[in-house]
């Protein structure tokens, strides 16, 4: 298809050239001699862009849109090394050239409305976007309702970092200008929420720079949860590589942070406040707002799905994938974003064919760092059962007493899973 005008080739015109050139390929007329359909997608980190690039590749005649506000992506697996000093925020950016490289339309706007019922994306510049199938690939927001005292504006203070880029830098800042003797303390969130386990990988990585830099201070950390994720395995290498660096105050110990206050930094919990030198606080998490502003986020603030196809439970032809999903067992990682992207992509490639789509068998997997050579993972299996994903056999941990060559292995085995996952969702 060419597209053709003689007006001046501005981005919004181009946009429009689109909108009208494609406009038959999203109504129910759709013609399958012209093309399969038109997919947009909503949001281009891992889900999203893994999403993008498998719809292409399981059908070359389908039009793919990959509609996404920030023209770089920064990787939130392996920003607490970035923090702790370790890494330049620099290595966790990605484009997204190769993805339009092989045939994906790539839109660097915002979505401002979605129109369920006339199955239409609307972009911040006023173009409308029909589609056949929408997926939604938001992330997160957080839900500042439930943790009173923070807002953007706190963040500035007392940076959250769970959302990779300025935090991420803001808070390394803060770390670096500490004196030495300081308290770092990190607020962690109840569970649903992103990577469970990386809030403990950031104590330890920050405990990590102190040990090297500023040998007297510590870190806190509040806890809204008595139990978490490889918890003994964190245990162990907390005792074995920083003392009592680590203090953590769990859910029964008073642990949960209740309010904040960013004029005095000042965290609040159901026992007693802290004012710590930094104050990295985590705020409990929803699914992203455009999810909500589609009608496919349910009362708990995240959206429901159909685990085969990941279509919503709520409004018909959106898929919604990655961290934003209710899940079930399967965790709200980067690896499990990349694989429903992978999934619902031929999802999509089967229900626009008309054919029933297979169920999916989804694996992922976590590393965790704690310090430098020396690291642990977590490997799952998933399918679906009733309405969620179910962890199925063949996952596996690793051992609590694994000799340190072990650890070395796992931690090396991290940084190739960071190099294979990103070249595989962006090229």
């Amino acid at each position: 298809m060419i597209l053709m005008t003689t007006r001046p080739v501005t981005r919004r015109n181009a946009l429009l050239g689109i909108t009208a050139a494609a406009a038959a390929l999203a109504g129910p007329s759709l013609s399958r001699a012209q093309s399969a359909g038109r997919v947009v997608v909503v949001g281009g980190g891992f889900g999203g862009a893994a999403c993008a690039r498998a719809l292409k590749r399981v059908q070359q005649d389908l039009q793919v849109i990959l509609i996404e506000r920030n023209p770089v992506f920064t990787s939130c697996p392996f920003s607490n090394e970035v923090i702790a000093g370790l890494r330049d925020l620099e290595a966790q950016q990605f484009g997204y050239d190769k993805i339009a490289a092989e045939g994906v339309i790539v839109i660097g706007e915002a979505v401002t409305t979605i129109e369920p019922q006339q199955r239409s994306v609307t972009t911040a510049d006023g173009v409308a976007l029909p589609y056949d199938r929408l997926v939604l690939s938001p992330g997160i927001d957080f839900h500042v309702e439930a943790l009173p005292g923070y807002d953007e504006a706190a963040s500035e203070t007392m940076p959250h970092a769970w959302k990779a880029g300025a935090q991420t830098a803001l808070l390394r800042r803060q770390l670096e200008a500490m004196d030495d003797g300081g308290t770092v303390a990190i607020a962690i969130p109840a569970n649903p929420s992103r990577c469970p386990p990386a809030p403990y990988e950031r104590a330890s990585l920050i405990a990590h720079y102190l040990k090297t830099n500023k040998r007297r201070s510590k870190v806190l950390i509040l806890d809204a949860k008595d139990n978490f994720s490889q918890q003994r395995l964190f245990e162990k290498a907390w005792k074995e590589l920083y003392g009592d660096m680590i203090e953590r105050v769990a859910l029964s110990q008073g642990g949960r942070v209740t309010s904040v206050d960013s004029s005095t930094r000042t965290i609040i919990t159901e026992f007693g406040n802290y004012t710590p030198d930094v104050a990295n606080v985590i705020p409990p998490q929803r699914a992203g707002r455009i999810a909500e502003l589609a009608g496919a986020a349910d009362a708990t603030g995240w959206c429901p799905i159909d685990p085969v196809t990941f279509e919503s439970k709520l409004i018909p032809n959106i898929h919604v994938i990655g961290d934003a999903c209710l899940g079930g067992g399967i965790p709200k990682s980067a690896s499990a974003a990349s694989a429903q992207g992978k999934a619902c992509a031929g999802a999509i490639a089967s229900l626009l064919a008309g054919r029933t789509p297979e169920v999916p068998r989804l694996t992922g997997v976590c590393y965790n760092t704690v310090a430098p050579g020396y690291g642990f993972s977590l490997a799952g299996n998933y399918q679906p059962r009733g309405d969620i994903f179910a962890e199925v056999e063949g996952g596996a941990t690793s051992p609590v007493d694994a000799p340190r060559e072990l650890r070395a292995r796992e931690a090396a085995e991290a940084e190739g899973w960071f190099q294979t996952i990103t070249a595989d969702t962006f090229g």
